[in-house]
């Protein structure tokens, strides 16, 4: 077995990620790598990642992303071994391969390890390298066949559809406020936006936009994945709550559930019978929230670190 490191994939290599990264989504019933990681893979561009290529006998085995641009938290790495492969030492071979490329850039070594599912040898193989969980996401879930109660907005708050090349710059500031101390969601930037845009999921009458007076002051950016769509997702379509925001000069007045339910209405008038979201479970009033509008814990993502 052999681990290369590779700074550009090829189109080949990349099908070849992508078709491991699916072995494993089916094996474990969670996708192993992040959306951010499958739209660099697919899309290519900024910002750079370092990319860990296991082989046995020339066939793709196990496969590492390793993101080293974050100055603040250090490098963070995804990494999938395929079902029939696992037990050989592989991931523990594809973490001390990550572990070098965050060293170089990073004298302290520091690195975050994802877990999509929690499987419980993700959490093995973190704990035996030193690692210690540092973040919980939850992934929660409703069905769409419950009652979605009327959303109640502000009267003076108008709700209507982003405008792609309009509502751009105004979405990224709101955005930005909104998740100013958010580790990932509060830092993107144009090409961020353009990259999901550019999505075949996207539908700008899916992303819901608050407005008082001209001024955008909430969101709810839904998102339909799945379906066979010859990308990630290979299941039946399901609704996502993608990304909801509110501005914080606006909190207190409703905004959040009102959006919340506007977005779901839009999911079931589109024909799905369940929706789904992501929650770092330390958010408790957004976890409050969503459980409060019915939906329940599905399954946990969970960040492993160094001490570094």
């Amino acid at each position: 077995m052999t681990v290369e490191r590779v700074e550009q994939l090829t189109t080949d290599e990349v099908a070849e990620v992508l078709s491991l990264a699916q072995a494993a989504a089916d094996a474990d019933g969670a996708y192993p790598l992040a959306e951010h990681v499958v739209l660099h893979l697919r899309q290519g561009g900024d910002p750079p990642a370092v990319h860990l290529l296991a082989r046995d006998d020339g066939r793709l085995v196990g496969y590492a992303h390793v993101d080293t641009t974050d100055p603040v938290d250090g490098a963070a790495a995804e990494l999938v071994v395929r079902p029939d492969a696992r037990r050989r030492g592989l991931g523990r071979s594809l973490v001390t391969g990550a572990l070098a490329v965050a060293r170089e850039r990073d004298p302290r070594g520091r690195l975050r390890l994802w877990a999509h599912g929690d499987h419980p040898g993700a959490a093995a193989l973190a704990a035996c390298l030193g690692f210690r969980r540092t973040r919980v996401l939850r992934q929660l879930r409703r069905s769409l066949f419950a009652p979605i109660p009327e959303p109640v907005l502000p009267p003076d708050v108008r709700l209507r559809s982003f405008r792609p090349g309009v509502d751009d710059e105004a979405w990224l500031a709101l955005n930005a406020r909104a998740f100013a101390d958010h580790p990932e969601q509060g830092r993107w930037t144009a090409a961020d936006l353009r990259a999901r845009m550019a999505e075949p999921w996207f539908d700008p009458a899916g992303f819901l936009l608050a407005e008082r007076d001209g001024r955008l002051v909430g969101f709810h950016w839904t998102k339909i994945h799945g379906g066979g769509d010859g990308h990630r997702h290979q299941h039946q379509p399901i609704g996502e709550v993608y990304v909801l925001g509110v501005d914080p000069d606006a909190h207190g007045q409703g905004l959040g559930s009102a959006l919340t339910l506007a977005g779901l209405r839009h999911l079931r008038q589109r024909g799905l019978d369940q929706a789904m979201l992501y929650v770092d479970e330390s958010n408790s009033a957004a976890v409050a929230l969503y459980t409060g509008l019915g939906f329940a814990r599905w399954s946990v993502d969970v960040t492993f670190a160094n001490t570094g």
